[in-house]
Order: structure tokens, then sequence, then C-alpha cells
């Protein structure tokens, strides 16, 4: 299936500066596993971007990312809270309880987002041995639902988690949309808002592959190259994954790809938003537009532009855009909805 749709941001290519920045790096060779110029000048500029003592491991997939980000923070006796459709919890088939031992429990969310009141009801059997141990805190940004936090409810959150010695990770699959939609740097709502560990990824917004976990502070960093090797996330021509971050910082590629995903949802949004059938159902913050859609016509529209259903019992949909998203796309789509819908 070749044809452009609106399932996944994850369906989208390369961007075409990042396969330029691999094929460069094709030359000559190199010495493996990360000990090359491109990873260190790739490690150089998410110094500049979060400060000179982050510690940055690079990882194949995001699972992988995760699952590294929480041994870095928790043995296998404490508990993972998350929201109820955070990813660790409903899309990586139990990988962070494999790997870490620890239980997964989810907070009630309606948008994605945990909020501080029923963070709180979780938080209990501190030193009772019987027990899992409330360990951290795994947030989305963006979340699953097309939500994004701002600077300061993070910062609420990481108050919490902090004064009862726990600690804040952030999923952030899709952190340069957040960043976009919030109009800041990454800094701000990640480490200066106390997240103490973050997944960053790029492979959503035109990267080949590859993420890079970042911890902020570097005792908490030790272990984390032997977790990366038993997870089979060391990968040995490492220079081509380090390599397509150097113009994606630098050239600030991100912002160019994520800006563009989230102004072709909000698009997307205004448009189906004035047809009466369709209901938005969630905030459009960055690049994700959830709706309710006659059920009727979901199958129809889904030949020509495919997509995922949410939400079955009710008929939500989830559409995704990415930064090939094209107008023309959103104009053909929502036609194709105001023809089914004798709009």
């Amino acid at each position: 299936m070749n044809k452009r749709g609106f399932a996944s941001d994850n369906n989208s290519g390369i961007h075409p500066t990042i396969l330029k920045a691999i094929e460069m790096a094709n030359e000559g060779h190199v010495v493996g596993y990360g000990e090359d110029i491109y990873t260190e000048k790739a490690k150089q500029l998410f110094r500049k971007e979060f400060g000179p003592e982050t510690e940055i491991f690079f990882a194949l997939t995001g699972t992988g990312s995760n699952i590294l980000s929480i041994q870095a923070l928790c043995q296998s006796f404490h508990s993972i809270l998350c929201a109820e459709t955070a990813h660790i919890q409903v899309d990586e088939c139990g990988a962070p309880e494999k790997f870490t031992g620890s239980k997964i429990i989810p907070i009630p969310s309606g948008n994605g987002k945990v909020q501080p009141s029923e963070l709180m009801k979780k938080l209990h059997g501190f030193d009772v041995e019987h027990h899992s141990q409330p360990g951290l805190l795994s947030i989305s940004q963006v979340t699953e639902m097309g939500t994004v936090y701002t600077a300061s409810e993070i910062r609420e959150l990481a108050g919490i988690l902090h004064s009862h010695g726990m600690y804040l990770h952030m999923d952030g699959a899709r952190i340069s949309n957040a960043a976009v939609s919030l109009g800041s740097n990454f800094c701000s709502f990640t480490k200066d808002a106390g997240v103490d560990v973050l997944s960053f990824g790029g492979t959503k917004n035109g990267l080949m592959l590859g993420e890079a976990v970042l911890i902020f502070n570097p005792d908490l960093a030790k272990n984390i190259k032997y977790f990366r090797k038993q997870a089979a996330q060391l990968y040995s021509k490492m220079r081509f994954l380090s390599v397509q971050f150097i113009p994606y910082l630098e050239e600030e590629i991100w912002r160019i790809n994520a800006t563009h995903a989230n102004k072709m949802a909000q698009m997307l949004a205004s448009l189906i938003s004035g047809i009466p059938a369709i209901k938005i159902t969630q905030s459009v913050d960055a690049n994700g537009v959830f709706a309710i859609l006659p059920r009727e016509i979901i199958p129809v529209i889904r030949k020509e532009y495919f997509f995922y259903d949410w939400d079955q019992s009710k008929g939500e949909v989830r559409l995704m855009t990415s930064f090939d998203t094209k107008e023309e796309d959103i104009l053909n789509l929502v036609a194709l909805l105001k023809a089914h819908l004798g709009q």
C-alpha cells in the first residue's frame, strides 16, 4: 500500500536532508558502536540544547529508548505509573515490564494527561514490603490523545514526584511537535521543568530510525550502557543513526517538520469542524486529530485515505498528519467526507 494517508506519522518517509546526512556518513571506515565523530558531534548538539552534564545514549527504537529510560530510574520492585493511554501501557507488548520487572499501574485520563489529583491517589504503600514501591511516572509529550502538557503542568507533576523520592520520565516520541505547539525550546518543558530522563524521538518527524535517551543527572546513567547492550539496542554502525541528529538539531529540521505537521492538523481540524456530522473529541494541540465520524462512512473513506479507529464503540478515529502531508491531501479528504455526507 503506497497511498498517502492519515494513519500515522510513522508511515511517512525520510526527510531529504536526513537522507543526505546518512549518505555523507557512508564514506570510509569509522569505529563502530558509537566511537565515531558523527556520534560525538550529535552528543555535543544535544548538550548545547540540554546542558553539558547531559548523558546521551542512542537507541534503535522508541520502545527500546523507553525501556532504557525506565531502567535508569527504577528497580524491579518499583511500579511505573502512567496514563491509561500511554504507549508503554497500550502499545509496547509488555516490553517495559518484561525488561525491567516493574509493574505498570495505569492512571485514568480522559485527554491523555495525568492530573495531579489522580497521581496522588496512586502514591501509597511506601516502605511496605508487600506493595510494589511507586518509583516513577512516565508521561508522553505529545500524549497519545494528541494533547500537549504545558511546562507548568509538568513542573507540578515533577514537584509531587520528587517530594516522594520518585522520578519523572518523558516519552518524547513527538517532542518536536510539542515544542512547536508550546513555542518553546526543548529544555524549558523537560529538564527545566523537572524531567529526570527523556526519550527523545525523531522517527515520527523525518528520521529513518533511532531515538536518544537523555539523562539529566549523570549519576543515573552509570549502568545504561550495559542495559542498552542487553536490550539489543546498541547499533554497531552507530554513525548512520547518530548522524541524522546533526542536521535535525543544527539546521532545525525538527522545527521545520513539526511546524508543518502541526499546521496540517490545524487545517484539517478547522475544515472538518464545520461539518455537522463530525465531532472533534480532543484538543488539537499538535499533529493529531481525534474525531467521531458516522460509522457507515468510515470503511468507505478508509479505502481512499487510510487511518485507524481509536474507539470503535463510538466511531472515533485518529487522523495523523506528518512533515510530508500536503494541503491537497487535506482538501481531498475533506471533499471526500463532504461528498459521502451529502454536504
